[in-house]
């Protein structure tokens, strides 16, 4: 799921009726998920640092602390810290009230996408 060393700690993890999903997630530099989609889509609160965030098709955007980040239901995309920066970001999901998986895992993002020359 991860390229680099990356932590994850669980903040909230609701039970019934709640399907909300909280987590604080560490990224160290050049560290980044791999290719995702959320079925209910997934809202990112950067806390520190400074990162990247590109979805299928769209531009490399540099994120930094205080920026919210929603993606949509099903929209491929992947983030992390950007090559000289820690970053921390919360992620914030729904699981789905379906038979869906919470989130789809796809290839990891080569060098040459996270450089800004591809997606």
């Amino acid at each position: 799921m991860f390229t680099g060393e990356v932590w994850l700690d669980p903040i909230v993890r609701g039970e019934e009726p709640s399907h909300l999903r909280v987590s604080a997630v560490h990224f160290t530099p050049s560290a980044r998920t791999a290719w995702h989609s959320h079925a209910v889509g997934q809202t990112l609160y950067v806390l520190e640092g400074r990162g990247l965030i590109q979805s299928s098709g769209g531009e490399l955007t540099e994120i930094r602390p205080g920026d919210v980040i929603q993606t949509p239901p099903d929209e491929w995309h992947w983030h992390g810290a950007a090559r000289d920066h820690f970053m921390t970001h919360l992620t914030i999901t729904e699981a789905p009230l379906d038979d869906r998986a919470e989130s789809n895992w796809g290839e990891h993002v080569t060098d040459e996408i996270y450089g800004g020359h591809g997606g």
